[in-house]
């Protein structure tokens, strides 16, 4: 069970960061570097924002 939150943690953030990433540089280069970073890149853009 806890192996599966973990695996879908990961996949939103790496998911939701690939969007804000699109959604402000609209640049796929970006969008997967930051897709890779995931929760720390939505996490940034939260702070920063």
């Amino acid at each position: 069970m806890e192996k599966k939150m973990v695996e879908r943690g990961i996949g939103l953030g790496s998911c939701l960061a690939v969007v804000i990433s699109w959604s402000v540089n609209k640049s796929i280069l970006w969008a997967i570097f930051h897709g890779i970073l995931g929760w720390l890149y939505v996490l940034y853009y939260a702070v920063m924002r």
